[in-house]
């Protein structure tokens, strides 16, 4: 192997493209193409009438500032927008769809992403809060960021979230959701199990992980080894990797004091689980 609603920060405007070249002049239909007399070269009276023109105008866009700006300021209208409704929930019907089975739902993962992302618990330090993380940034946690970046920008990808916090600093945390453009379970379903298929290999995990209680899908991992650099403490790793809907959601957790404790581990997903 994670991230932007969707989502970070804007993409920058495009650039101006240039101003297109002056077309040039062409003779009228039916004449010929060579240059014609000379136009008559304008008398003074001409040009003073022209300079009077021009005087007037500046004179009364003066005059208009000045009565301007001894106006009060008009108030604007408040920004402000009237509550948004919340469509109560549709029974099944004949012409019942996918989209249309539960109103509540689609209205909440169609909102602020960032907002179904879990809040640090108390006593935790934000490492960064919570924040949209574009296709770029995602593609570039995976080892392979360009073919995933490009897998991804031709399926479906919508926008990604993410946050993380420490507790003590010893247990780190980091929450990434990522969101596809339509419930298209077979997309969402492939991409979900490509990321839990390599969880069991000896360089990961080592082993096939633990079901998800109220999810068809999810799983969690608790690392056979720590991972084990020169200089550093031996960092101790959890993993959790489910989906419901349109929504794949990734945990890490780690500890750098000892073992990750697999019932918080498992209960951090189940909330954030819920949440979606």
């Amino acid at each position: 192997m994670e991230p932007q609603d969707p989502g970070a920060s804007s993409p920058p405007a495009p650039d101006t493209p240039p101003a297109p070249a002056e077309a040039p002049a062409h003779a009228p239909d039916g004449a010929a193409a060579t240059p014609g007399p000379r136009p008559r070269r304008r008398g003074r009276t001409a040009a003073l009438i022209a300079a009077a023109a021009v005087l007037g105008v500046l004179g009364g866009t003066v005059t208009g500032y000045t009565v301007q700006y001894h106006r009060e300021p008009t108030p604007l209208p408040a920004l402000s927008q009237p509550d948004l409704r919340t469509p109560k929930p549709v029974p099944a019907k004949p012409g019942t769809t996918a989209r249309s089975m539960n109103v509540n739902r689609w209205v909440k993962t169609d909102g602020d992403l960032r907002e179904l992302l879990l809040p640090k618990p108390k006593g935790a330090k934000y490492e960064a809060k919570a924040d949209w993380d574009d296709l770029f940034s995602y593609a570039t946690w995976f080892e392979d960021e360009e073919w995933m970046f490009h897998s991804l920008s031709e399926g479906d990808f919508r926008r990604s979230a993410t946050v993380s916090w420490s507790q003590r600093g010893k247990v780190y945390v980091d929450i990434r959701l990522v969101q596809f453009q339509e419930v298209r379970e077979v997309r969402i379903d492939r991409f979900g199990k490509g990321q839990q298929g390599y969880l069991g290999d000896d360089e990961w995990a080592g082993n096939e992980g633990e079901p998800m209680d109220g999810s068809a899908n999810g799983r969690t991992w608790i690392f056979d080894e720590p991972s084990r650099q020169p200089g550093y403490e031996p960092l101790y790793e959890g993993r959790a990797v489910a989906w419901r809907g349109d929504i794949m959601m990734v945990i890490e957790y780690a500890n750098n004091s000892g073992p990750v404790n697999e019932k918080d581990l498992k209960s951090l997903a189940q909330r954030q689980l819920e949440r979606l």
